[in-house]
């Protein structure tokens, strides 16, 4: 696969990166805390099947967070903006953790250019009696930790992330998640309800071992967007896309294969 194409793009007055690779069916991959990291090994197996496009978070990857920046609402209603911009339709929209809120948001409130939806351990809602990890109570290598099942594979991406030349990105982009997602945490009270005016098909994807927002919010997802359909990954944390890459990619494929449109 060829190295992703790397772009600026401006949405109404708002700048930020875009990387791509890929041909067919677009997917917009909408990435959580990890927004400012690089492109993965699991993009590209996406990108043999889809037209991948990853953008960066306003006010991530150091750039001035937006005046106009308050919500979670309002990346969701700037990335419809994005869509319209890049005039694409049929749309695997692709949500992770923070990115997954985002991608809730964006198919219950315009569902016209979505083709299907893929939700990966999202925030968003909050399940009563279900307590998860408060990441904005961790130090920053805790938090990188909580994400992960196996140690191992925590200890290897702390290390490959957690780096001098990277701390100035992290740090903005922690202000910027702790603008829109701190009080309260990590989800929308508003949200859950509206779960139900998500139409196109949707794949709700959990590690089994999640312990920032643990396997009942998989099926808090599930019960709240109809006809959506759950796999929980087996010995496997937050960060599926990290820990369990070959797992996310199959049942994305197997899910598109059966349940999306074709491009």
């Amino acid at each position: 696969m060829a190295a992703p194409s790397t772009t600026d793009c401006n949405v109404r007055g708002t700048s930020i990166q875009l990387m791509r690779a890929g041909s067919g069916q677009p997917l917009l991959l909408l990435r959580g805390t990890d927004a400012s990291d690089t492109w993965r090994p699991y993009m590209d197996k996406l990108a043999e099947r889809f037209d991948v496009i990853v953008p960066e978070h306003p006010g991530f990857g150091g750039k001035p967070m937006p005046a106009w920046l308050d919500r979670v609402d309002d990346l969701a209603h700037f990335y419809i903006d994005l869509i319209d911009t890049l005039r694409l339709d049929n749309v695997h929209l692709l949500g992770t953790s923070l990115g997954g809120w985002i991608a809730a948001d964006i198919a219950h409130h315009t569902p016209r250019a979505l083709a299907a939806l893929t939700l990966v351990g999202a925030a968003g809602i909050r399940v009563p009696e279900v307590d998860g990890i408060d990441v904005f109570l961790r130090t920053e290598e805790a938090g990188m930790r909580d994400r992960f099942h196996d140690a191992m594979i925590a200890e290897a991406e702390a290390a490959r992330m957690l780096v001098p030349e990277t701390e100035d990105v992290r740090l903005s982009n922690a202000i910027t998640i702790a603008r829109v997602a701190w009080n309260p945490r990590l989800h929308d009270p508003q949200l859950a309800k509206w779960l139900h005016r998500i139409k196109v098909p949707t794949l709700i994807v959990w590690g089994e071992n999640d312990k920032v927002l643990p396997k009942a919010y998989a099926n808090a997802f599930k019960q709240g967007i109809p006809g959506s359909i759950a796999t929980i990954v087996p010995k496997c944390g937050h960060w599926v896309a990290h820990e369990k890459p070959d797992d996310l990619v199959k049942a994305i494929f197997a899910f598109a294969g059966s349940h999306g449109r074709t491009a």
